[in-house]
């Protein structure tokens, strides 16, 4: 099978297409032939050394899919060859063929293309637990999503849009249209004004009960500031780190050191009963090792059968042009999800 092989930690350019050996399928598995991938920040990071849980090069990337089901292990129902499948994975996929649980699997819904399918594993669960589990935004409740127009931040912005919150959200002034054509009420130009300063004027001084935050340390300091009591800010990611040009970048270094001392350290313990906030960090791949994604997917598929999720992709490239699609995403480019096809 075709894939997408990361061959070391040089970014972008490490990306190349190989032939590899089919994937096999064992008991209670599903293999799948792949038709869209996603790609992701974390993917962006581990092509270049930054993400510890990434696999050894060479290796295969790659955390969600859409496709057709190609084989069945055996003890598999609900399934059958042909099916219209996508669902997240635990590396591997940016290949022709990936083989997963058949529980971390979900159907397509009717009327949506592969595609959309591919962009909603990690973006959506990724919203849902930074919003609904760990945030527990109310209606009513103001939010600020950072990279609104992002995938994640577009899933946080239908989310928070269904719920009936105040929604905040930060991009460049050229994608402000289609934030605001998703429900963002309060588009900020993080590019030309400090953003902190601007939902203070628009919240007279009080700030927001929910922050939802992938950038890192700089932003991340200024975030728990703006908190109301009660606030809770939800780190997800750094892409500030991502930005990086190789694991020992200045920069990189820079943003590590400073994450731990950006919001709660341990000498604050005291402080921080006073300021009655809340801070969280969430990294999916953790979650789905340490209980499965059944929780945030059971969320998923119920936003899926009311109709309110409605992922948008901005654009494609074949696999041929990973590197591309990887320069793509850390230029800041993208408006929605970007996808590999085989």
């Amino acid at each position: 099978m075709k894939a997408v092989v990361l061959k070391g930690h040089g970014g972008p350019d490490d990306l190349e297409v190989e032939e590899r050996p089919e994937p096999p399928v064992g008991p209670g598995e599903v293999r799948v032939r792949v038709k869209a991938s996603g790609i992701n920040f974390a993917d962006l990071m581990a092509s270049k050394g930054l993400y510890p849980d990434a696999p050894k090069t060479p290796s295969v990337l790659g955390y969600e899919f859409a496709g057709e089901v190609d084989s069945l292990g055996e003890g598999v129902d609900g399934f059958a060859e042909g099916d219209r499948v996508f669902g997240p994975t635990m590396f591997g996929g940016y290949a022709e063929l990936v083989t997963v649980p058949v529980g971390d699997l979900y159907s397509i819904p009717e009327g949506f293309s592969f595609e959309q399918a591919a962009a909603l594993p990690v973006n959506y669960c990724t919203a849902l637990a930074a919003l609904v589990e760990m945030g527990g935004l109310r209606e009513g409740q103001r939010v600020l999503i950072h990279a609104a127009a992002g995938g994640v931040g577009i899933a946080a912005t239908q989310i928070a849009r269904e719920i009936g919150a105040e929604i905040f959200g930060t991009a460049s002034a050229s994608k402000h249209a289609v934030i605001r054509a998703q429900g963002v009420e309060h588009p900020i130009d993080y590019r030309n004004l400090d953003f902190a300063d601007e939902v203070r004027r628009l919240t007279g001084g009080e700030g927001v009960d929910l922050i939802i935050d992938a950038t890192g340390p700089t932003n991340f300091r200024k975030d728990y500031r703006l908190l109301r009591p009660g606030g809770k800010m939800v780190m997800y990611g750094a892409s500030e780190v991502a930005e990086a040009k190789r694991a020992f970048d200045r920069r990189a270094i820079s943003a590590l050191v400073r994450m731990p001392l950006v919001a709660t350290p341990w000498w604050k313990s005291f402080a921080v009963m006073n300021e009655n906030k809340g801070t969280f960090g969430l990294n999916l791949l953790d979650w789905w090792k340490g209980e499965g994604l059944s929780r945030l997917g059971a969320l998923m598929e119920a936003g899926l059968e009311r109709g309110t999720f409605d992922p948008v992709v901005d654009v494609t490239f074949p696999f041929e042009q990973a590197g591309d699609a990887h320069r793509f995403i850390a230029d800041r480019k993208n408006v929605g999800k970007v996808l590999l096809t085989p």
